[in-house]
């Protein structure tokens, strides 16, 4: 790529723990196209795959950028808290000579794009109509556990929330997920929300249980195995597992509709959940999401869906972040 050709264009990418998601803009308000998904696990730094997903294009380097990043950005240098790239902002910057580079948290970019989704693309599990003019919440399990939310501005916009609500103290109201909660602990000397709700949790709590009933393991070492296990031979500490972390969601889901007051509805990202297709709707979530007492009624006409896009979501929200700046 000669270093002496400048286009208008932007670059657009969803970076995860698990995958690098990049997308092209021509200029503002334009479509997003050359969608191309790379796997982390396949470059050294978010760096290299960049330059990767540029060279296949061949349209020379972008005027600018913006990456969504499943971390929190505090500063100049990012270190990634599910993956072991790390970057300096102003080195990336310099490097690719960007006129405008703009890095935010993953899950504020996917709270950007969500007055834009449209209907097709959501699956309502539970609950009544959403108030268009009251905040929003949104969390996913995946890699990790994202949470932001939109909240209004007071002219007719929206505020997206930039914070790590995935790290909240995990909350357990059983026995059973008392035991997996201390067996978290014991791995991690803490058990977060995270710790569960997220691909590495379902395989730690399948685990856990296993362990606890004396079944030996058969070698389901990842989210997708146990699930497969779960939803296909019924094993039942795999189902339980399953089960148990769609219940600990919506105990996360329900303390973070409270806390928002997300009378414009909560929506579901991320990678397992959206997978899991109409399972998900009978699984424990909604009866958990509710499950607050005196506030139960308060939760029940709150309206919870599903995010089913086929493309990432958080590119546009992106997009959206680096109009912001022009």
């Amino acid at each position: 790529m000669s270093p002496d050709v400048l286009e208008t264009g932007r670059l657009l990418a969803d970076v995860g723990g698990t995958n690098a998601r990049f997308a092209w803009q021509a200029d503002a308000g334009a479509p997003l196209t050359d969608v191309r998904v790379l796997p982390a696990a396949d470059f050294p730094t978010l760096q290299t795959a960049m330059h990767a997903y540029l060279a296949g294009l061949g349209r020379g380097r972008p005027a600018m950028a913006a990456i969504a990043i499943a971390n929190p950005i505090t500063g100049d240098q990012v270190r990634m808290t599910n993956h072991h790239w790390a970057f300096s902002q102003a080195a990336l910057k310099a490097e690719f000579g960007l006129a405008h580079l703009r890095l935010l948290n993953d899950f504020t970019a996917l709270a950007l794009a969500l007055p834009d989704l449209p209907a097709g693309e959501l699956r309502q599990v539970g609950g009544g109509v959403g108030q268009p003019d009251k905040a929003r919440a949104l969390l996913g399990a995946g890699t990790g556990l994202g949470v932001s939310g939109l909240v209004p501005d007071g002219a007719g916009g929206w505020v997206p929330l930039e914070g790590e609500g995935g790290h909240v103290t995990l909350p357990a109201v059983s026995a059973r997920e008392r035991l997996v909660m201390d067996g978290l602990a014991r791995l991690h000397g803490r058990a977060s929300a995270e710790r569960l709700c997220s691909g590495q949790g379902l395989v730690d709590a399948f685990t856990l249980l296993c362990e606890a009933d004396g079944v030996a393991l058969s070698g389901l070492s990842s989210a997708a195995a146990v699930t497969d296990a779960a939803l296909k031979a019924r094993q039942p500490q795999a189902l339980e597992a399953l089960n148990m972390l769609c219940a600990m969601l919506g105990s996360v889901a329900g303390n973070l509709a409270l806390t928002l007051g997300a009378r414009g509805g909560v929506y579901i990202g991320g990678g397992i959940v959206p997978r899991l297709g109409s399972w998900f709707d009978t699984s424990p979530f909604r009866q958990r999401f509710e499950a607050k007492g005196r506030f139960q009624g308060y939760l029940k006409d709150i309206p919870v869906w599903v995010i089913t896009s086929d493309q990432s979501p958080a590119l546009l929200g992106a997009a959206r972040a680096l109009a912001a700046l022009r």
